[in-house]
């Protein structure tokens, strides 16, 4: 089965991708991309006390979708969300950790609040006045490969724009010396039932390895972190031309996306 879409908007967080403008060019030409610590910006969406409040993985999520929404005509409070996330927010299980190995086991109220996976969707969804239906799943490294499945499903069951944000975020350590995540990674799609935009044919394949990105440097990001899967599809949304990407998913269930000319 080929499902058909469109992509309306964009957004992009990641080490030396600043945002989808200053990524495009970069994306179109890898050569000039430079290895760069990601910088979360703070989320205008949130007001000042939940910004204090929310982690990285908050923080970056809203910051991605309001990219993707800036360039299209869509209301936030009617349009559907999925959030995927393979790590969901590390710091706030590390410290969680702590405070249940101590004596006293306290646990902040807001520590709990922030520790379900769900928080980014919650954040959201109240900062917009959404009432619309949401979806937060996590499928280990092929979470982005979940995530734009049930986006494209719910697409062409519901006939309606669904919004796709892909996060991960890096653990402290212990966690991170078995569960290593080499930096923060965000990226949102404002995807559409097929008609005007960039159009995408997704379908399943039994590809075992996805696309690489066009350099090893920039492939190193995309292996390093589970959400930068989709680096491969944002360079061939970068471009002009046709393309393809595979994205793996988990068992050999991977997804092959095809990505119609501009």
């Amino acid at each position: 089965m080929t499902i058909h879409l469109s992509v309306l908007g964009i957004g992009v967080l990641g080490p030396g991708l600043a945002d989808w403008a200053a990524a495009l060019p970069l994306l179109q030409d890898p050569s000039r991309w430079v290895h760069a610590a990601t910088v979360v910006p703070p989320p205008n969406r949130l007001p000042p006390t939940e910004r204090r409040r929310a982690g990285a993985v908050v923080k970056a999520s809203i910051v991605v979708a309001d990219q993707a929404l800036a360039n299209s005509v869509l209301d936030a409070t009617t349009l559907p969300t999925v959030f995927t996330s393979s790590t969901g927010d590390p710091a706030n299980c590390h410290l969680l950790c702590e405070a249940l190995a101590a004596p006293e086991r306290l646990v902040s109220p807001t520590r709990f609040t922030n520790s379900v996976h769900n928080a980014p969707a919650g954040y959201w969804h109240i900062a917009a006045h959404s009432q619309a239906p949401s979806t937060s799943l996590a499928a280990f490294d092929a979470s982005f490969a979940a995530g734009l499945v049930e986006a494209a499903v719910q697409c062409v069951s519901t006939g309606a724009p669904v919004l796709l944000v892909a996060c991960d975020v890096p653990y402290p350590e212990p966690l991170h010396a078995v569960r290593p995540v080499a930096d923060v990674f965000a990226m949102a799609l404002v995807l559409a039932p097929a008609g005007t935009g960039r159009r995408l044919q997704v379908e399943l394949s039994a590809d075992a390895n996805g696309t690489a990105c066009s350099t090893e440097a920039l492939d190193s990001v995309r292996l390093g972190i589970p959400a930068a899967r989709a680096l491969p599809l944002l360079q061939a949304l970068a471009q002009t031309g046709a393309g393809e990407v595979v994205v793996e998913g988990l068992s050999g269930q991977s997804l092959r996306v095809g990505v119609a000319a501009a």
